[in-house]
């Protein structure tokens, strides 16, 4: 691959960033603040990815996301996850139809909600392990079966779910293991005092604005295939190899605070994250190549749900973003990495 980006690509950056900007812009008509989650958000989605969202009720989070998808000309679909959810009213299911011509009955398929580009899973912890492994095999898939015929979901697919973690009694966790199909998992802090005071003036008052479209199912198509054209230097693949290598208790890689606070660490998987979210980012901020910045913007929501304290941290009030940010301050971002020996 050439070290020098084309024209055209250069172009589509630009594109990109100022495309951003317009959604930042239509967003903040009914958003106050929340600029890094808006920002993560949009990363998993060049990233091809999916988001989870966790913050008390209140936040926002519900509204942020039907308000992107109105900035986005895509189709939307959103489904409040409760107990009594079968797997069926999120895939779809097939049902006997009487042809008035013929007479002969045939099996059709009623295709659910999950057949949308952006589907928002509300509380989908709120829902049994058997339609919470329903919703996350499509999204794995991007597909889904039933009555033996393969059903495609549409092109891009995204799943934005949220959760809080207040009311945990009568609730089904993620295990882990299905958290690691998230790409991102994105924390929903408070509003600044300033917000805050924003935020009251205009719901009070009526003021919230209408969301324009911005973008389209095509265009983000083609955004997500410039992510992919986006080079990384050794330096910054280094980076977010040797953060996930470090993440792992017991190997030659990791620090003391890894070896004493950690229980697991991130797979395979946390270094692709890394790289395809900084890559996103990169042209988010209209940049052609990727940085170790990016990685360090993104390693939080990236590894987050993809490493565990043990017993020991969790007395000690340790959680994984203590231990995320120790690894971080353990691990230099200008050391020079090389690839290791086979």
């Amino acid at each position: 691959m050439s070290s020098e980006p084309a024209r055209d690509d250069l172009k589509a950056v630009e594109d990109c960033a100022a495309t951003f900007k317009k959604i930042n812009d239509e967003l903040s008509k009914v958003i106050v603040g929340q600029q890094e989650v808006i920002e993560q958000v949009l990363v998993a989605m060049l990233a091809r990815g999916h988001a989870l969202l966790e913050g008390v009720p209140g936040l926002a989070k519900t509204l942020l996301i039907s308000s992107l998808a109105e900035a986005m000309h895509m189709s939307f679909k959103r489904i409040q996850f409760t107990p009594d959810l079968m797997p069926s009213d999120i895939t779809g299911t097939e049902i006997i139809q009487e042809d008035p011509e013929t007479n002969q009955r045939a099996y059709k398929f009623l295709a659910g909600p999950l057949f949308a580009n952006m589907v928002l899973a509300d509380e989908i912890n709120r829902t049994p392990p058997k339609t919470q492994a329903a919703m996350l095999e499509a999204m794995q898939e991007r597909h889904i079966s039933a009555g033996g015929t393969m059903h495609n979901l549409p092109d891009p697919f995204f799943v934005l779910a949220t959760q809080n973690p207040l009311e945990q009694e009568g609730t089904y966790p993620l295990p882990e293991a299905q958290l690691d199909r998230f790409l991102l998992y994105i924390k929903v802090d408070y509003p600044t005092g300033a917000e805050e005071w924003e935020v009251a003036r205009r719901v009070t008052s009526g003021q919230m604005g209408k969301i324009g479209q911005v973008i389209t199912a095509d265009e983000i198509i083609g955004f997500q295939k410039l992510v992919t054209q986006v080079p990384v230097s050794d330096q910054v693949l280094g980076y977010a190899w040797a953060l996930v290598r470090a993440s792992r208790p017991g190997t030659p890689e990791s620090p003391e605070v890894v070896n004493k606070w950690a229980s697991w660490g991130a797979g395979p998987r946390g270094v692709l994250t890394l790289i395809s979210c900084a890559k996103a980012r990169a042209i988010l901020h209209g940049r052609y190549h990727a940085t170790t910045g990016d990685v360090q913007a993104v390693a939080r929501p990236a590894l987050r749900h993809r490493l565990a304290v043990n017993y020991a941290a969790q007395a000690a009030e340790i959680n994984s973003e203590k231990l995320i940010e120790m690894l971080m301050e353990k691990v230099p971002a200008d050391r020079q990495y090389e690839k290791p020996a086979a």
